[in-house]
């Protein structure tokens, strides 16, 4: 089942649903982060037909209601339950509200639990709940754990101490993925960073706890003794964040104006004037979910292909062909589906303001990135010389200063790192400022070598899977992908990816479902599996769930859905501590505190 389905289940079913009795009517309070969660999966709609009458921002002041009773869902966080308490705390001769029922994103710690204690709070509190959805549902398969941050507190050179309690938020929004997907799996993680070990160790000990303290039978269902989750840092793959990919979604997010997932765009009205609008690109869009990951070469052909279809199924064309650019008298002669055909004109729209950016910017980059990124051209042969490749580049003019540190972080990661001098020099020819140094030797704090050592140890590339591509400048896969085709066939080395615990590899490798089988089946995983919503999505074997620390890039979504329809049995999740493109990749390394340090220190 779609995963953005599961949660919005979960708040209709085990928030609103378990609390407003039929026939009456309640206020639901959210706080900023819990209202990014219900947007991202449920419809106003679906919320006010269980008895929602009315949504408001507890970080607002709030006209007194004291008819109606109050679903407070709210992230455990000083400020949310703060304004909580000072919805009772007051002078005010009547209450916020007549009564409060509390649900809590995630595990509210002690401290902040005993702010409710107060007797005017504690006498308006009906009822309280953990929920456990502390991320966000991005897509059918994707999940966000929403920490921009977590870069920064990640990788910088910070004393562990100061990682703890980063490190504990992180563990326990990873747990309550897998909790919402019922899910008790083996734990994997990267063992080049031992920081990496340091969040598996606690993600198993909240996982430990969910299973001992609110569900015994969490995992306990056909086939998910094989499930794992496993745990890397973006490290294990720097070069495809740098990347342009040429897939549709990956290359709007890159290329154009996308802001939380709304593109803004304009238009031509009806005057000849220029009209602003503004979509989001998400799931309830069927066309979007069926060209997101094609080359963006083919969803111009689809697009252009659906529209005729359209167009001449309602016999207005009278069998002849659709001009992309007559889209608009169309729509005016065809009134009745304006719908459908906005909708064409959307993504007809998207396709043509990526190709003309790439024409126009970075087309002459492409090829030498895959050069860069594979080791080889494209008639396989190896680069042998990749400075002739770059320096042309660095010194064009036209060529924005971040393509170029693009440019030169992949050419440094296939040299296994350069010397002092040839990066100064290197950046000097290419216009970078002295002080845009940070950006590059940043990526030491990831295990990447920037600065070669005499008599320094070459890091072996990985062994990669041989795959045919149609497009030459789309020859690079993600490393991911083939890590999780390897999880999926029993083959990821397990030194460098290592199990956390020795039974449940045994596990998850021997496929022994005997632990599964010997104590009840959890019932979220029966109401789950007997949901009519996505049910044609549901498998019921193993999960694998992929969580990057430092963010997961839109060419990795895409391997997961593939990896996922290739394989009949297995079922993969996707996400990280946020959604990341090549801009967000840079702002980070860039925003990392001090200047890299050996990946000996992390």
């Amino acid at each position: 089942m779609s995963l953005k389905n599961i949660v919005a289940q979960r708040i209709q079913h085990d928030v609103i649903e378990a609390t407003v009795k039929k026939g009456q009517w309640a206020v639901l309070v959210v706080d900023q982060q819990s209202m990014r969660v219900i947007s991202a999966c449920c419809k106003m709609n679906e919320i006010m037909a269980r008895g929602i009458t009315l949504v408001e921002s507890i970080e607002k002041a709030r006209q007194p209601l004291p008819h109606l009773d109050a679903i407070y869902f709210i992230t455990p966080t000083e400020a949310s339950v703060t304004a909580l308490t000072r919805d009772f705390v007051n002078d005010r001769s009547e209450p916020q509200y007549r009564a409060a029922h509390v649900f809590f994103t995630e595990t509210c710690p002690e401290s902040l639990f005993q702010k409710l204690t107060v007797p005017q709070v504690a006498r308006m509190i009906r009822s309280m709940k953990e929920v456990n959805i502390a991320f966000m549902p991005a897509e059918s398969r994707v999940f966000s754990l929403d920490s921009k941050d977590a870069f920064q507190r990640f990788f910088s050179s910070a004393p562990a101490r100061g990682r703890d309690g980063n490190f504990d938020r992180l563990a326990e929004q990873i747990a309550t993925v897998c909790f919402t997907l019922n899910e008790y799996p083996a734990v994997r993680y990267r063992a080049d960073l031992k920081r990496t070990q340091e969040l598996a160790d606690k993600v198993q000990n909240a996982l430990d706890q969910y299973k001992r303290d609110v569900d015994t039978n969490l995992g306990q269902a056909p086939g998910k003794s094989k499930s794992q989750l496993l745990i890397l840092d973006r490290g294990f793959d720097p070069v495809s964040p740098l990347l342009h990919e040429l897939t549709f979604q990956a290359m709007t997010y890159d290329l154009l104006d996308v802001d939380n997932d709304v593109f803004k765009y304009t238009v031509q009205g009806g005057g000849g004037q220029a009209q602003e609008r503004e979509c989001l690109l998400d799931e309830n869009d069927d066309l979007w979910v069926e060209l997101r990951h094609l080359h963006i070469a083919e969803v111009s052909q689809k697009v252009s292909a659906m529209l005729r279809t359209f167009v001449e199924s309602k016999k207005e064309t009278k069998g002849k062909g659709v001009n992309m650019r007559e889209l608009s008298k169309l729509i005016k002669k065809m009134p009745q589906y304006q719908k459908e055909l906005s909708r064409y004109s959307l993504h007809s729209q998207l396709a043509e303001e990526n190709m003309a950016t790439f024409k126009k910017t970075i087309e002459r980059l492409v090829g030498i990135e895959q050069d860069l990124a594979m080791g080889t051209d494209t008639q396989g042969e190896k680069v042998k010389d990749p400075m002739r490749l770059i320096v042309p580049v660095l010194l064009d003019e036209k060529i924005s200063k971040q393509d170029k540190i693009r440019i030169l972080l992949l050419f440094i990661i296939i040299k296994n790192g350069i010397s002092d001098e040839n990066l100064e020099k290197l950046m000097r020819h290419a216009g970078i400022p002295s002080q845009e140094a940070g950006t590059i030797l940043n990526m030491q704090h990831m295990g990447v070598k920037i600065i070669e050592e005499d008599g320094g140890k070459k890091k072996k590339r990985p062994k990669r899977r041989e795959r045919k591509n149609d497009f030459t400048l789309s020859r690079w896969t993600p490393l991911l992908k083939d890590m999780m085709e390897d999880v999926t066939e029993g083959q990821l080395d397990t030194d460098s990816y290592p199990f956390l615990r020795r039974d449940a590899q045994h596990a998850a490798l021997s496929g022994d479902d005997s632990s599964a089988s010997s104590g009840p089946i959890s019932a979220r995983w029966k109401f789950n599996a007997d949901s009519s919503a996505a049910a044609t999505e549901t498998k019921s074997g193993p999960r694998l769930i992929v969580v990057i620390v430092g963010g997961t890039c839109y060419s990795e979504l895409r391997a997961a859905y593939e990896v996922s329809k290739a394989n009949s049995n297995w079922d993969v999740m996707i996400g990280g501590t946020q959604l990341l493109t090549p801009t967000d990749f840079l702002d980070n390394l860039s925003g990392l505190s001090e200047p890299g340090t050996t990946s000996q220190a992390v």
